[in-house]
């Protein structure tokens, strides 16, 4: 079997976690010899899988009839804190029917998580939905001596440097201007924002957050938006990562800070209880961001204690257990595509195979 896996993502935006979890996706097929694999115009496949909502998924997916599986990784809500609020305000509407037509294009959507579910089911859109979770390549981010100092000397750190490391778009959706006040609390502490604005002048807040990073204490960097490639080494040179963001559906970026094999806090925000399983650090505030730091600095039982938070919770996004719920929607999407009774077999498959055997 063939599938044809496309994004628009090296075309336009590679800073962002689209971008990354295609390229984890099909670096993840390519691990076993049973599927062949064909990335956006290298040809056709048996099975069509989309990554991104423009024109081209539609385009490309035009021959895949009753064989197009999409990943959803956006969802209306997403929209919020990264565009301008009378932007994303006046489009909404018609954002909600253009996403809702993305996923009625596919004839089984992925959902990223719990959130992202519930979101197709809102939209009304007439499709399939199975919930898988963006797999996480462990030894792509694992932490070696090697990648530390590399990573410290890109970013012009000290070996004894307490570093803490914030990833993500320059917009207020993703907490940016928090992590620029926690900085400023903890002056003895380096503090390191990795990424920059693939949407550029349409990203919310541009201007008030200029100003915040022209005004940056010294002890903060911004390195603007690095290469996928570089940052197990921004990863490894981090003692400890902050993740601020106000809305995520399912962020690779804290699960990538785990695997590097520190601790990670994250806001907490409703779309975390129904979509981690096990524990893990949260704060509701700046003030909550601040303290955690600062236990994590100088507690060494507490940072060990975090560390062993970060190891558990990656084990969900087991990248091994994935690969089988792929496979097995691939493998049946495309059995059933020429049967008559094609959507209520796909329906019993989702239910009996997916959400029983692999849950």
């Amino acid at each position: 079997m063939k599938v044809h896996v496309v994004s628009e993502t090296p075309f336009i935006i590679k800073g962002n976690g689209v971008h990354t979890a295609f390229v984890d996706h099909v670096d993840l097929l390519k691990k076993q010899d049973d599927v062949q694999i064909v990335v956006n115009n290298e040809g056709r496949g048996d099975v069509f899988h989309g990554h991104t909502n423009g024109l081209y998924y539609f385009y490309k997916g035009i021959r895949y009839k009753q064989r197009r599986v999409y990943t959803a990784h956006v969802i209306p809500d997403t929209m919020k804190g990264s565009f301008p609020v009378a932007m994303w305000k006046t489009m909404m509407p018609a954002i909600k029917w253009y996403m809702k037509q993305c996923y009625a294009y596919a004839d089984i959507c992925i959902a990223i998580s719990p959130r992202v579910e519930e979101a197709i089911i809102e939209s009304g859109a007439k499709t399939k939905i199975v919930r898988i979770y963006n797999p996480i390549p462990l030894n792509k981010w694992k932490r070696t001596i090697e990648n530390r100092t590399i990573g410290r000397k890109m970013l012009g750190l000290k070996d004894d440097d307490f570093v803490v490391l914030g990833v993500g778009q320059l917009q207020a959706r993703k907490g940016v201007e928090d992590f620029i006040d926690v900085a400023e609390a903890i002056p003895e502490a380096k503090f390191v924002w990795a990424g920059g604005r693939p949407f550029k002048a349409l990203t919310e807040g541009i201007v008030r957050i200029n100003s915040r990073i022209d005004n940056a204490p010294q002890n903060i960097q911004f390195t603007g938006m690095l290469d996928l490639n570089q940052m197990p080494y921004i990863y490894a040179a981090a003692d400890i990562m902050l993740f601020p963001s106000y809305q995520e559906n399912c962020p690779l970026a804290p699960i990538e800070g785990a695997a590097s094999g520190m601790p990670v806090v994250f806001r907490d925000i409703t779309e975390y209880h129904s979509l981690y399983e096990s524990s893990y650090l949260k704060a509701s505030t700046t003030e909550g961001f601040i303290k955690i730091t600062r236990n994590l600095m100088i507690d060494k039982s507490f940072y060990n204690e975090a560390c062993s938070m970060s190891e558990q919770l990656i084990k969900q996004f087991d990248e091994v257990e994935i690969r089988k719920k792929l496979i097995a929607v691939y493998q049946k999407i495309a059995v059933y595509s020429n049967s008559e009774n094609r959507r209520s077999d796909i329906e019993r498959f989702l239910k009996d195979v997916i959400y029983r055997k692999y849950k």
